[in-house]
């Protein structure tokens, strides 16, 4: 009863993650937009850097949720690395989330907002390069973990195709983000290129987190052996 309890908070919190992860990627997007529009572009990048760290730091705390729910066999974990469990990509989501808003905060306050902001951009992209796949490994590891041979409801086939293509997604939408501060921090056009990369991530995110949480809700939806 307390095993099944726990598991069900566990999945609750991992759903409202994934919200509130698209949340942030909305709010990215959003604030972007607006500046796009020429309405304080350098204030308003620096904030959605900050808002978008913000729900980089809640998708890998919602992952690690996720991940931490799972109860394996004995020794299986052993035989797994930290690659197959996903540790590494979502330790370095949490970082470079964390360094963002820091360097968000530092570009609000006039510090070298365009470098800061870029270099927050590279260090994005490349956190949602290494962790395209750290989805798709989480769900493959529950429908091992919960039985193959059992039905699979609707909801979980239908969570299973969402994770695989917004990892895909995820993946180039990184390579696009890091091209794009790199030629941000050469100084081309740097304003509308960190504009149009935050944009890039806001979308991304919304993607992902409405993913993980339609994963999730699939699998609190499965149906009994």
């Amino acid at each position: 009863m307390n095993t099944t309890y726990m598991e069900t908070r566990s999945t609750e919190v991992a759903a409202y993650g994934g919200l509130m992860d698209a949340i942030g990627g909305i709010a990215t997007a959003v604030l972007a937009i607006i500046a796009l529009t020429g309405f304080a572009p350098g204030a308003l990048a620096a904030v959605a850097t900050i808002v978008f760290g913000a729900a980089l730091i809640t998708q890998a705390g919602t992952l690690f949720s996720e991940y931490s729910s799972l109860i394996l066999p004995r020794g299986a974990a052993a035989s797994m690395g930290a690659e197959t469990l996903g540790g590494d990509s979502l330790s370095a989501m949490l970082v470079v989330g964390a360094s963002g808003v820091v360097l968000g905060v530092l570009a609000l306050l006039g510090i070298a907002s365009t470098v800061l902001v870029a270099a927050a951009i590279i260090a994005f992209g490349s956190a949602l390069i290494l962790s395209a796949s750290s989805a798709r490994q989480l769900f493959q590891l529950q429908s091992a973990l919960r039985g193959a041979a059992l039905a699979q409801s609707g909801g979980e086939l239908l969570a299973g195709r969402m994770v695989a293509g917004s990892g895909g997604v995820q993946l180039l939408a990184g390579l696009a983000a890091t091209v794009l501060g790199i030629l941000a921090v050469s100084g081309v056009y740097s304003e509308a290129l960190i504009l149009v990369a935050l944009l890039v991530l806001g979308i991304t995110v919304i993607m992902t987190g409405g993913a993980l949480s339609g994963m999730v809700i699939g699998f609190m939806q499965r149906p009994p052996a």
